[in-house]
Parts: C-alpha cells; sequence; structure tokens
C-alpha cells in the first residue's frame, strides 16, 4: 500500500531527478511547479550524505512587502513537525522514563473505558481509532491540550485500537501532553532543549503569531484567480506546531545519520510499517511515511496549514534528501468546509 502522493512531494521527486541528472535545470522545475500550483514563495534544500549541496529562495515571502524568499525564510511547516514529538518520545524511551507500550491512561487524567487499550506506540503510528479532531479545538482559541484531549473523550472510537491505519491530529496533541507530563516541561521548550539547541537550529521554534520573528514568511490562498492572505491559527497545535527554514531542517537531517539522539535500532523501530493487529502492515512508522519510488525506499512527511505546505524527503539507500517549504496552501472545498464548520461552532457557543 503506497503512501498518497501529494504536489508538493512530486515536486520534491522532480528535484532529486534534476539534481542526479541535470543540477542545472533545478532552478527550471521550481519555478514551473510554482506557476503551476501558485506558489509566491519557496525554500528548498538538497542533501547529499548529510550535508547541503543546494539551498535557495524563490519568488517572495512577502508579497505586499516584496521581500524575497530565501534559505532562511521561515515557514510554518504543519505536521511535518509531527516527527519532533515522535523523537521527543522516542528519547524518553530511550532513557527508560516511559515505555512504547504503557497505555495513554497512565498519563492522560480521566481517559474513557474506550481509551483503556490505547498505547502510546498507537498514537504515534495513528492506529489509536481516536477521532482525527477534537471537537473543543478551536484555531482562533489559546487552551492547554489536556483541555482539548478531553473534548474527544466523549466520542465513540473509529475503530478498535490497532485494527487500522487513519490519521489522528488528537493522538499527537495527547503525545505532547505525555511529554509535559514526564519531563514537567512544556513539549516545546522540551524538543528545543533536547534537539533544536543542540543542533543549532535557531530558527526553529513553536508557533507564534504575536512574538516576532526574523524573516518569517507571511501565508497566502489562491482563489478566483488571485492571491489572498491565509487565515491565522492563533492556536498552538502540537500536531503541526512548529516553524523553521530549510536550513534548520537539513540539520536534522544529518542528525538522523547518526546516533547522536536516537540510537540506530531507534531509527529503525521510527521507520518501520506498524503491524495491525490482523497482522497486516501499513506504511507508517512513528511520524513518518514510508514509501518506494523507483525502488528507492523514501522516509518523507508533509504537512500543512493554511497558507503553507510543507515536505522532507530522505531517500535513504541514496542518501539523499530534499526540503520543501512553501507559503502557499490551495483552498479546496475541504478546508473551506473546515473553516466553515470551525466558524459555526464558534458562533453557537456565543
Amino acid at each position: 500500500m503506497k503512501s498518497k502522493r501529494t504536489p508538493l512531494l512530486a515536486l520534491v521527486i522532480l528535484l532529486v531527478a534534476a539534481v542526479v541528472g541535470r543540477a542545472d535545470k533545478v532552478d527550471d522545475y521550481v519555478k514551473a511547479a510554482m506557476l503551476k500550483q501558485h506558489i509566491p514563495g519557496v525554500s528548498i534544500a538538497v542533501i547529499k550524505d548529510g550535508k547541503i549541496v543546494k539551498a535557495e529562495g524563490y519568488g517572495l515571502a512577502n508579497i505586499e512587502l516584496n521581500v524575497p524568499a530565501r534559505a532562511d525564510t521561515v515557514y510554518k511547516i504543519g505536521s511535518l513537525s509531527k516527527q519532533f514529538l515522535s523523537a521527543g518520545i522516542l528519547i524518553l524511551a530511550q532513557e527508560g522514563k516511559l515505555s512504547l507500550d504503557d497505555p495513554i491512561s497512565k498519563y492522560l487524567d480521566g481517559t474513557p473505558e474506550t481509551w483503556k487499550a490505547i498505547t502510546l506506540r498507537h498514537l504515534l503510528t495513528h492506529t489509536s481509532g481516536i477521532v482525527r479532531e477534537a471537537p473543543g479545538f478551536d484555531p482562533l482559541k489559546t487552551q492547554s491540550d489536556a483541555d482539548v484531549i478531553k473534548t474527544a473523550y466523549s466520542l465513540p472510537l473509529r475503530f478498535a485500537p490497532g485494527e487500522k491505519w487513519e490519521y489522528c491530529n488528537v493522538g499527537y496533541f495527547s503525545l505532547a501532553e505525555v511529554i509535559h507530563k514526564v519531563t514537567g516541561k512544556a513539549w516545546g521548550d522540551y524538543l528545543s532543549e533536547v534537539l533544536f539547541t543542540p543542533l543549532g537550529m535557531t530558527a526553529t521554534r513553536t508557533t507564534s503569531m504575536t512574538d516576532l520573528v526574523t524573516n518569517r514568511a507571511n501565508g497566502y490562498g489562491w482563489r478566483d484567480g488571485k492571491y489572498s492572505n491565509a487565515a491565522i491559527y492563533l492556536a498552538l497545535r502540537p500536531s503541526g506546531a512548529f516553524l523553521s527554514t530549510v536550513l534548520d531542517l537539513a540539520k536534522w537531517d544529518a542528525s538522523l545519520y547518526t546516533d547522536q539522539f536516537l540510537k540506530q535500532a531507534t531509527r529503525e523501530q521510527m521507520w518501520s510499517e506498524v503491524k495491525l493487529s490482523s497482522g497486516k502492515t501499513y506504511p507508517y512508522g512513528f511520524g513518518w511515511d514510508l514509501d518506494t519510488v523507483g525502488g528507492h525506499k523514501l522516509k518523507h512527511h508533509g504537512g500543512s496549514l493554511p497558507g503553507f505546505r510543507a515536505e522532507i524527503a530522505r531517500f535513504i539507500d541514496d542518501h539523499l534528501s530534499v526540503v520543501v517549504l512553501t507559503n502557499s496552501r490551495q483552498v479546496n472545498d475541504e478546508d473551506r468546509r473546515e473553516w466553515r464548520e470551525t466558524r459555526a461552532t464558534r458562533h453557537k457557543r456565543k
């Protein structure tokens, strides 16, 4: 079973082909994709054996101010953030501070009986059966992760834990809360302490719309033949938490060839297909999609938030990685429906 190919992942694959074939064609591929997908700004990094061979920005990070996109432009990375929460849990497991097979009820207060069989492993692999989004999440409201998670308690599981794979953002909210409970620190502070600061990922941080962030890109949507400013989430979602740059993500990529944070056995677990209760497997590990392209093994993950899309792709056998960050996400019917439902929910609460 193959992972769904997104337009951004398709661009990544084209970039790899360009690098391997004719490196001078990379710019042409990027510019053509930007025009086709209505992307005002994009930053890319191509990494070979953990070393950057190309890092560049194209187009505009801010259309209104005519600010060019660069390699150090800061973007929201959406669900690409999940691999950092996954790494945080795995580091704690290596230290013996938790087990991946611990029930989540050990860490979350008041979990319903239906959640008793759910483990941290189920959350990491999207096999818990919990609904994708907590009904109490409001993108325009600041709430604790614990309070958001509790709004999903009353809903029935979509399937028995381990029975199926189904993408679940509530699971990563829950993993963030586990990190907080085990370490006594905010999960963003913990990940900065154990990952970002040691790696010199100075631009990587939790998303904030009030703090001043140097080189921040503005997000855009494309509709009716023109760009518009994207909707802004004031809430911090652990499932799509961080801001970053292609330069910082290249440092993260390089660390994954080493035992600096995650031991080899841990990395192998992280990149192994999840085994379902039926004995079948699904091509997802711990915060990573697992795929094969043209016979080449691919570990990757994308991310999207209003106005932003991101992708990191690691062709393991080739020691070749590509990071693409953009400041546009085309608004489709699902996006519009989700935003309308959120607004309607907020209106009912008033």
